[in-house]
């Protein structure tokens, strides 16, 4: 294509995201109960607790973001070296992507789209190391709470309460290894036949020290902190005469279950709800209030960054030889 097609097409394409999320957005956040019962919560509080809470819970949001595109520029700098303004930039764009697309999927195109054209694989690579550094506090924390929440609520006998903890701390170790011998994945690739082909991307896997990995690890604990903090302040706000312990450890297990099931970002609302609401049901009968904060996290975490990051979507170079 000349250079005057692929401007062409590169405008119709963001043209196309920009009006696709807005349209979603839009249909979805309009008709949104949980969202509107939050209000209505947040007003009994009075103004002063309100504008004090949801700012507390939004800069948090800006941290934690901000840590990702700490830890995605670190991770890049063995495929291209980027400034922090451009790591931002790329997540946020990512997070707009991410919207509209299975499990946030679409969150790696949208991000690695600010790489060359010839790295961007690698890049998709880059993030799997990030994405799984998370997935694997995500996994320990919440197969272990599940194992304190079935013994703690269900009536099983010793045998089975034990098994169930040594298969969550079987699953746990399990992350953790994989984790921390990440390189082994480029191997198993070369294994497998129709994968052996695409190999060549995964020996980026292999470059990453394990101190790398273990800095890594600590910038997406530093993530999970905060956002596991964003709904202890709303909680304990909002409901709080709740216990404290049982609840975090609820937390953890919400976390692991948006983690395991397949869902688009608009639609993620619904399973935090939904599991927030029968989890809380064992300590508290403000069902209503825990399916209110659920969204709110959901909207200031992902959807307020995904709007903010449309404006970043105009700065995509698709073809990576024209000029935006």
């Amino acid at each position: 294509m000349s250079n005057r097609t692929k401007k062409i097409l590169s405008a119709v394409l963001k043209i196309a995201i920009l009006l696709l999320v807005v349209w979603v957005l839009y249909h979805k956040l309009n008709n949104h109960k949980n969202l509107r019962e939050f209000g209505r919560l947040m007003r009994e509080l009075g103004a002063g607790g309100v504008t004090a809470t949801l700012s507390v819970v939004a800069a948090l949001m800006f941290v934690n973001w901000f840590l990702e595109a700490v830890k995605w520029r670190y991770l890049c700098r063995y495929i291209e070296r980027i400034s922090l303004w451009a790591s931002v930039q790329s997540v946020f764009c990512g997070l707009t992507w991410a919207v509209f697309t299975p499990n946030r999927i679409g969150e790696y195109g949208g991000r690695v789209m600010f790489l060359p054209p010839r790295k961007r694989i690698f890049g998709v690579v880059a993030m799997g190391i990030g994405a799984l550094a998370q997935l694997v506090l995500t996994s320990v924390a919440g197969s272990l709470s599940i194992a304190w929440f079935v013994n703690r609520f269900f009536d099983i006998s010793f045998i089975y309460g034990a098994a169930l903890w040594l298969l969550a701390v079987l699953y746990a170790g399990f992350f953790v290894v994989l984790y921390f011998n990440v390189k082994l994945i480029n191997g198993w690739i070369k294994r497998i036949g129709f994968l052996r082909r695409f190999h060549r991307f995964f020996e980026i896997l292999t470059r990453y020290s394990r101190r790398e990995l273990a800095l890594v690890f600590l910038n997406s604990l530093a993530r999970f902190v905060i956002f596991t903090s964003q709904y202890c302040i709303l909680m304990l706000v909002i409901i709080p005469g709740i216990e404290f312990l049982p609840m975090l450890l609820m937390i953890f297990i919400l976390f692991f279950v948006q983690s395991a099931l397949p869902t688009l970002d608009l639609f993620d609302f619904g399973i935090r709800s939904v599991t927030a609401s029968y989890l809380y049901a064992h300590i508290t009968d403000q069902d209503i209030a825990v399916m209110a904060i659920a969204s709110c996290v959901w909207f200031i975490n992902l959807i307020l960054p995904a709007i903010l990051g449309s404006v970043f979507v105009l700065k995509i170079n698709f073809f990576g030889d024209t000029a935006n």
